[in-house]
């Protein structure tokens, strides 16, 4: 069986929209500014795009502030460059449009209660499927409720993460929220991504230096943090 292409996916889609003049209404789920730095200087080119911001897995709350307040300063940045119609060094033009924010629910307890007994797994199994799950499944609840077309996530910017889990993650939470709604009810559609590709991983943190946002080094989770710090112990 053939390995999917997000990155293509996507891009087939942006083109589609593009042939049709369609400028769609994108709930882009983010976990922190340097992951959605390279994410949102791409789609506010393509798509009306309001940032939600829903990690209950940050699990302490001082780094929680930190990054949604990092994510704020980003957004404020580039709708001033929109303003300004001001894109130097930027790979966003004249079709860029500015960024909305949505802040969800920060309950740490959501989080923890989805991934008991899943605490020693190592990172990238089970536990974060059920965190992707968690996440996922909310962006599709507020897309939905908020009349949003499509929805996605910044998390397969991450070379640490599975962009075929996250797309299958994602493509489920949509089919769960549309099962909810009924046969009447307005359908929200998962957006393939696979951001890391094409050097965007790369893109984002020459972003994050462009703005000087604040890089952590674990996703977010205690169980990840305590496991990164194992790693550096380990290489010292």
């Amino acid at each position: 069986m053939n390995k999917v292409n997000y990155s293509k996916e996507l891009e087939k889609r942006i083109v589609e929209f593009q042939k049709k003049n369609e400028v769609p209404k994108l709930l882009l789920h983010a976990c922190c500014a340097p992951c959605s730095s390279h994410c949102l200087e791409y789609l506010r080119e393509y798509f009306d795009v309001t940032v939600f911001f829903y990690n209950p897995n940050i699990t302490e709350s001082e780094e929680y502030y930190k990054r949604v307040a990092e994510e704020k300063r980003l957004i404020e940045a580039y709708n001033r460059q929109v303003d300004a119609q001001d894109f130097e060094g930027m790979h966003s033009g004249e079709r860029a449009r500015k960024i909305g924010i949505i802040e969800g629910e920060y309950d740490v307890k959501q989080y923890l209660d989805v991934v008991r007994g899943l605490e020693d797994v190592p990172e990238g199994g089970e536990r974060c499927r059920k965190c992707f799950e968690l996440r996922l499944r909310e962006t599709a609840e507020i897309a939905a409720k908020e009349g949003f077309e499509y929805f996605t996530t910044t998390l397969t910017i991450s070379p640490l993460k599975n962009a075929d889990v996250l797309n299958e993650v994602g493509a489920q939470a949509a089919e769960y929220v549309n099962g909810k709604m009924g046969a009447d009810g307005r359908k929200v559609v998962f957006l393939p991504s696979d951001f890391k590709k094409k050097e965007g991983y790369k893109r984002s943190i020459e972003l994050s230096q462009m703005f000087g946002l604040y890089r952590q080094d674990y996703c977010g989770c205690g169980f990840s943090k305590a496991e990164r710090e194992r790693q550096k112990a380990e290489t010292e």
